[in-house]
């Protein structure tokens, strides 16, 4: 494993915000914190009583500072995001830190150990998760940590099933959402390769190269008077690899770029594959390497991008492509995908649900089947895929599109992990169409 050098760890270059430091004006406190993984500013009176908001006295004796607080929340939350996002990308760079440089750059920071103190860790192999102010191991007892032993992140690749299943069940315990999936978090092989891509995707491009640049992928959308697609490409030089995404045309797709003037709107997939680093850009004189010869974590970690390209961007899970779009010449291909198999991060979506499902008030109605959740209401029993969220309405399996309200305090406890859009969608769903007689929305009563 390679060590991250200090200036890898960013802890020195991201600031604190004042987090935690309360500020006093107009007689009030001001605080800057983190509650469920979003910034907030919370004021207090003298007397200790949290108030509401800030206090007219404040608003008008003290707005610079005020607005400097509130313009410090949008940073907190921003610099929160991509520091989640650089750490979720670590895992197939495999590297490892001193635990000293690791509790004084991660653990301890003001805004990073917000991060870091959500999730596992293993010390010189040895797993952890914090709580009681250490790491800690799933017996409870403190895990042996030393100034110049390695800490790097928890992978569930190669782990026994019920070693994860205790993780989960550790974290749930400990009221722990995970800035992104890890305890939770799907592992692929050669296998989930040919069953990605046993047929080309097609996925919209501007959003595609939003979401790749994201990810750590190099993608250039393509642009009018060019002939071919760049690939999208991420480096891997840990392990002397390219991963390539090889991107090509649609049908038509010269006639369906009206609202993406910068180039066209759809693009397709082939299969993901793996080069060395120093091949040619576009692949064509160099041989791939087998899947079977790919280290297992870089070739879980890329095939788990794809998927999430596939159903972030792709039009498969969009219910406005239920039509096929122009002349229905996708329509196949959105029926295939709306409640097609599921793929490893629809399985474990899955399995949240099936844990989530006993807390919900319409536990009674509710029932996991296969890839659907079936919720029966009073109209009509419905069954919502799980991985595209589509929802099929009894008697005969019509399709119903339903935009729900947000779920917010409907679940009791905390969610697993964040980042995942569609599971509070199958939530809401869920929680509107159990209750199906109550429904006023005049578009959905008339769907109905």
């Amino acid at each position: 494993m390679s060590v991250i050098a200090w200036g890898d760890v960013e802890g020195p270059a991201v600031p604190g915000y004042g987090l935690g430091v309360a500020q006093r004006l107009g007689g009030v406190t001001a605080e800057l914190g983190i509650r469920d993984g979003r910034a907030v500013l919370g004021w207090r009176n003298a007397t200790g009583r949290a108030l509401k908001g800030a206090p007219a006295v404040v608003r008008r004796d003290h707005a610079g500072e005020l607005t400097r607080l509130r313009t410090a929340v949008r940073d907190i939350d921003r610099t929160l995001a991509a520091q989640a996002g650089r750490l979720d990308r670590q895992f197939p760079e495999r590297r490892t830190l001193p635990y000293a440089l690791w509790r004084r750059g991660l653990a301890d920071h003001p805004l990073l150990g917000t991060l870091a103190r959500r999730l596992l860790w293993t010390v010189d192999g040895v797993a952890g998760g914090w709580a009681e102010g250490g790491l800690r191991a799933l017996d409870g007892e403190p895990v042996p940590v030393g100034a110049g032993r390695a800490v790097a992140l928890w992978h569930p690749l190669g782990r026994e099933r019920a070693e994860i299943t205790a993780w989960r069940e550790w974290l749930e315990r400990h009221g722990v959402t995970q800035p992104f999936r890890q305890a939770h978090r799907e592992v692929y092989g050669p296998a989930d390769a040919a069953r990605l891509f046993a047929t080309p995707h097609v996925l919209r491009q501007h959003p595609f190269a939003a979401l790749a640049a994201a990810r750590g992928w190099r993608y250039r959308p393509r642009l009018p008077g060019e002939d071919a697609f760049p690939h999208a490409t991420r480096e891997l030089p840990r392990w002397g690899l390219r991963a390539e995404l090889p991107i090509q045309g649609v049908e038509g797709d010269g006639d369906w770029d009206g609202d993406c003037p910068g180039g066209p709107a759809l693009i397709g997939t082939d299969q993901v594959r793996f080069l060395p680093l120093d091949a040619p850009a576009s692949g064509r004189r160099a041989d791939p390497l087998p899947l079977a010869d790919v280290p297992p974590l870089v070739l879980s970690e890329v095939l788990r991008d794809a998927d999430l390209f596939v159903g972030a961007a792709g039009i498969g899970n969009d219910p406005t492509w239920r039509d096929g779009g122009p002349d229905g010449r996708f329509r196949a291909y959105w029926a295939s995908c709306v409640c097609g198999e599921l793929t490893p991060c629809a399985e474990t979506r899955r399995e949240v649900v099936s844990r989530l499902v006993p807390r919900l008030a319409i536990a009674g109605r509710c029932a996991v089947e296969g890839r659907f959740l079936r919720v029966r209401g009073d109209r009509h029993t419905y069954r919502i895929h799980l991985g595209s969220g589509d929802v099929l309405m009894s008697p005969d399996d019509r399709h119903l599109c339903v935009v729900p309200p947000t779920t917010a305090g409907a679940v009791p406890g905390p969610l697993p992990f964040e980042g995942d859009p569609m599971l509070p969608v199958i939530l809401a769903k869920a929680l509107l169409l159990a209750r199906d007689t109550e429904i006023t929305d005049p578009t959905i009563v008339s769907r109905l």
